[in-house]
């Protein structure tokens, strides 16, 4: 079975970088029955930078507001699912390297029963062709 690539809406917020910050952060989204569909922090500038992609936007980000979450203002990312196989992601960047567009960051992972999947970005200007050369939806 082919990729399955998709054009989807992310939003990142800044939470102190310590122990139980994110375990906070993702009860109160569990407990408004918010379902997400990827989720990616990092250090940054002595915080954490957290990407949310959720599954429905609308009740993400009236949990946010609701729970007094700043957010980023909606920004685009690719979500990437196949079957696993060696070498899954090469392809996908290659694509993209074709077409001259440079990749910011990429997460793949195994995901069990023989799939995978994948959290890609790439700068604003470049997303509509990036979408282009991956056939997103």
């Amino acid at each position: 079975m082919a990729d399955t690539i998709r054009r989807v809406s992310y939003f990142y917020t800044t939470i102190s970088d310590k122990p139980g910050e994110g375990a906070r952060l993702l009860e109160t989204l569990r407990s408004a029955g918010v379902n997400l569909l990827a989720f990616h922090a990092f250090p940054s500038a002595r915080k954490a930078q957290v990407d949310f992609v959720p599954s429905d936007a609308a009740l993400f980000t009236a949990a946010a507001k609701g729970a007094k979450i700043k957010l980023s203002k909606p920004k685009t990312a690719f979500l990437i699912d196949g079957d696993d196989r060696v070498g899954a992601l090469a392809g996908v960047m290659a694509r993209l390297g074709s077409a001259k567009i440079n990749v910011t960051a990429v997460t793949g992972v195994c995901a069990g029963m023989g799939r995978y999947g994948a959290l890609l970005w790439v700068k604003p200007g470049a997303v509509n062709k990036a979408a282009a050369a991956l056939g997103a939806m």
